[in-house]
């Protein structure tokens, strides 16, 4: 077995592991906070996160994926740059946030707004000085020692968090939380990798590359943030934040399968096949095929047990304040199907240098966004808006397949088998569940209907 290859499958157990543990430790320490705090807390921290991510997508250049793949990732220089650029951004997003955060106020009625958004967008300062080693390892594909670091860093979090809620039950454990696990990750980060040490350091050729190849990734993000977040700003404003609290309970479950494939994505394919471009294209995509249908088959499960369970599991660990959560979760969990059949073959064009497809299927998906949330809104409400929601990524996954049909990498045969297995599975599942006499699992949107 290669190293590569045995590197690949360390990698890709090590993420599904550490996705697996700090999941646990995520959903662990979100029912206990629940129970502490209200949920219109949720649905204020929900929107200042929506914001920051927004800066951060609006201003993103693609520093880790530049130096994942290019010849120059090991150069100190290059590296260093690239750290520059890094730190300086973090300032001008801390920045941003203070200008955003009087309009942001006045927008929602909120003042908290006004003082929170400044406060935790510190967060971004932290984060532009955590050390390039974080990449350098994603780069080696050394992700047992990412995956430890950064469960630690998310223990301290949701520790400080509920022990704060329990005594203060504000909105400070939220953002004292945040605020001091981002600080201990950057300072901590520094020590994973002694003989990277980062410093100031500016080089034209290095600078050149970065942009160069980042100038995709900063239309991409942009759009990215439209298309993934548009949901939680419309659901601000239309809506309570009690209820925007609520529906992001059900995108925390949802998300599971996408966050598990999006982290192997990244840390596992994105690496493994920049490393394999040299190889004939039909060559390449049988590699990618035989891997990717096992992944495939793991995360069909996932999907027909969060569609067909989903609903339980909320009811069970959340009081009747979360009640609505219910039937929204399996019907987000099964709109990401198209999502998860591009994850696991995207990053291919990434790793070709063909990032303008992923650029063009991200505007495309911000675009469906910005002209049917309306429309579901004034159709049917907030059931519009999910309904909308879950069929987001279909012209994402439409686009992607042309770049790669172009690039000779399109997959569309097996794609089509791993949908039937998934539509297969749902329907084993709910079959189960029914004659288990526990009806389906939307039976509470027919009943809200």
């Amino acid at each position: 077995m290669s190293s590569i290859k045995k590197k690949a499958i360390s990698g890709t157990i090590w993420t599904v592991v550490g996705y697996g543990g700090s999941q646990v430790l995520r959903l662990g320490g979100n029912i206990i906070l629940t129970r502490l705090l209200v949920p219109e807390l949720f649905g204020l921290m929900s929107l200042i996160n929506t914001f920051l991510q927004g800066l951060q997508m609006f201003s993103d250049v693609g520093i880790q994926p530049s130096i994942i793949r290019s010849p120059r990732g090991d150069d100190p220089i290059f590296i260093n740059t690239a750290w520059t650029l890094q730190a300086i951004r973090g300032f001008g997003l801390w920045i941003a946030c203070c200008v955003i955060a009087w309009p942001v106020a006045s927008l929602y009625g909120e003042i908290q707004l006004l003082w929170l958004l400044p406060i935790v967008g510190l967060t971004t300062v932290t984060a532009g000085f955590s050390s390039t080693a974080l990449v350098t390892l994603n780069r080696k594909m050394e992700i047992g020692k990412l995956t430890r670091f950064e469960m630690v860093c998310q223990v301290i979090s949701l520790t400080v968090m509920m022990i704060w809620a329990y005594f203060q039950r504000t909105i400070w454990p939220l953002v004292g939380g945040s605020l001091l696990g981002g600080l201990v990750k950057s300072l901590w980060s520094h020590r994973l990798e002694p003989e990277i040490q980062n410093r100031f350091t500016w080089e034209k050729e290095s600078l050149e590359e970065l942009l160069s190849f980042g100038r995709w990734i900063f239309f991409s993000t942009i759009a990215a943030f439209i298309a993934s977040r548009a949901d939680r700003l419309i659901l601000a404003k239309l809506f309570s934040f009690e209820l925007l609290g609520i529906y992001t309970i059900a995108v925390t479950f949802a998300e599971i399968p996408r966050s598990i494939l999006q982290s192997v994505s990244g840390k596992v394919i994105f690496p493994v096949i920049s490393q394999n471009t040299e190889l004939p294209r039909q060559q390449l995509k049988a590699k990618i095929m035989a891997a990717r249908r096992v992944i495939l088959m793991i995360a069909a499960l996932g999907v027909a047990i969060l569609f067909s369970f989903g609903d339980v599991l909320i009811l069970t660990l959340y009081d009747s304040r979360y009640a609505e959560a219910s039937w929204m979760l399996p019907l987000l969990t099964v709109g990401l199907w198209p999502l998860i059949l591009y994850l696991t073959i995207g990053p291919s064009l990434m790793a070709l240098g063909k990032p303008m497809y992923v650029t063009f299927a991200t505007v495309s998906k911000g675009i469906y966004m910005i002209l049917f949330l309306p429309i579901g809104f004034r159709l049917a409400g907030i059931v519009g808006i999910i309904i909308v929601i879950m069929l987001n990524d279909l012209p994402n996954y439409c686009i992607i397949n042309y770049g790669l049909y172009k690039n000779k990498l399109l997959v569309l045969f097996q794609d089509l088998q791993l949908t039937l297995i998934l539509v297969g599975l749902i329907m084993i599942f709910s079959g189960i569940r029914f004659w288990s006499g526990f009806g389906f699992s939307l039976a509470n949107l027919l009943q809200k209907g």
